[in-house]
């Protein structure tokens, strides 16, 4: 192990610190700087002195705290997320959600087809196009303050939906590329007994709740962090050791401990942690491209970037129809659904474990960054978008008065007699 190790991961963080309070000036979302200050320390970066900047001795370290990075995330998910509003938030999941998976799905199907991948590749391109960004979402309807506008109930609603779909699909990709097999039967039996832990888990799970409540009571913040990441990183771990991605094991533990009575203070203990390594995995994800070999991938990603645009703005208009909403928040929902981030990666990086076409690991560098900067900009443009190319609503536009409108009503003088 090198002797620079700790100093190469303190420089590391701090060149993420340092990018992140550059997005936050711009008011842009920190993810693809994250990811581009890895591409560009990643593969060329001058060594100085002592220290490699390409990290390649700190690289597994690094790594190893994407990799937390991404349980955090999905842990935070499911604690957000719980099974009881899912079920509350059934109408909206439903209507919107379905016929935002089906269409975005069916775009991957397309570009996996244009871009003739065989048919791994191709299942994984379509959960790529499939999964929006709840980070990126969350944040920019916090910026844009539009957390109570009524089309946000919905957008939330549609995550959900995607959320879960891309949790079975994530199942069923690690069926079909992590256990090596090309039987229809073994890939089967993988995802039926994905599902089948994701079912008993969530049943048998919401159970234990008060059992663990129980233990939670105790005083000691120690006691308290340590249970909940014991929770955290043994059923992450077991998932795992089934061939259920690690990812959709923390997924379930936090939708079990939503349900928990001390769930606000369980979420304030794990926020700074998943802040701080999922920063880390989108920086070790850069860390691992090369940009000199993100040529061949810069057009189909332009295109899938326009048609997933396209798709979510015909799905925001099909939810405005079904809500009951205004017309004019179909772009609000489309193009805040837009974002793409860490659930692309994921499913990339599953592709990559089973060393299928370094392709998707370029395609969706170029895709995550396009839209992770593209969509924020479009949602905060979204009504004026609107305006320009529909008119502005009259039903908003105040009357002007004349003169003869504001004395209208008005005592005179000399009433006739």
């Amino acid at each position: 192990m090198s002797h620079t190790l700790i100093l190469e991961v303190g420089i590391a963080v701090g060149l993420v610190a340092l990018v992140g309070l550059i997005s936050n000036k711009l008011r842009f979302s920190v993810i693809p700087f994250f990811i581009l200050i890895g591409m560009v320390l990643g593969q060329h970066a001058p060594q100085v002195g002592n220290i490699d900047l390409t990290f390649t001795e700190s690289k597994p370290f690094i790594d190893f705290m994407g990799r937390l990075g991404v349980l955090f995330l999905l842990f935070y998910l499911g604690l957000e997320f719980s099974v009881g509003r899912l079920i509350k938030s059934g109408k909206s999941i439903l209507s919107g959600g379905t016929f935002y998976v089906i269409l975005n799905f069916c775009s991957g199907l397309l570009i996996g087809w244009l871009m003739g991948l065989p048919f791994k590749e191709t299942m994984v391109l379509c959960g790529i196009m499939t999964s929006s960004s709840t980070a990126i979402v969350a944040k920019v309807l916090t910026d844009l303050k539009r957390t109570a506008n009524p089309e946000t109930e919905v957008i939330m609603g549609m995550i959900m939906f995607d959320d879960l779909f891309i949790a079975m699909h994530i199942s069923f990709l690690s069926g079909l590329i992590l256990t090596g097999s090309s039987s229809f039967w073994t890939v089967a039996g993988t995802s039926l007994l994905a599902l089948g832990f994701i079912l008993a888990f969530l049943i048998l799970g919401r159970k234990l709740v008060p059992a663990i409540d129980r233990i939670l009571q105790e005083k000691s913040s120690e006691i308290f962090i340590l249970v909940i990441f014991a929770l955290l990183f043994i059923v992450a771990g077991f998932s795992e050791t089934i061939h259920v991605a690690e990812a959709i094991g923390a997924l379930m533990a936090g939708l079990v401990l939503a349900d928990s009575q001390y769930i606000k203070r369980i979420e304030q203990m794990v926020y700074p942690f998943k802040d701080f390594f999922g920063a880390m995995f989108f920086f070790s994800f850069g860390l691992s491209i090369d940009p000199l070999s993100l040529g061949g991938s810069v057009l189909w990603a332009a295109v899938a970037a326009g048609v997933t645009i396209l798709c979510n703005v015909a799905s925001g208009f099909f939810a405005t129809r079904f809500s009951g909403l205004k017309k004019k928040t179909a772009f609000d929902i489309g193009f805040t659904l837009s974002a793409r981030g860490e659930f692309s990666i994921i499913m990339a990086n599953i592709g990559k474990a089973g060393k299928l076409l370094p392709v998707i690991q370029s395609f969706v560098v170029v895709y995550v960054l396009i839209l992770s900067i593209v969509a924020p900009l479009l949602t905060k443009e979204s009504r004026n978008i609107w305006s320009a190319l529909f008119g502005k609503d009259k039903s908003t536009q105040k009357p002007v008065k004349t003169l003869s409108d504001l004395t209208r009503g008005q005592p005179q003088d000399n009433p006739p007699t």
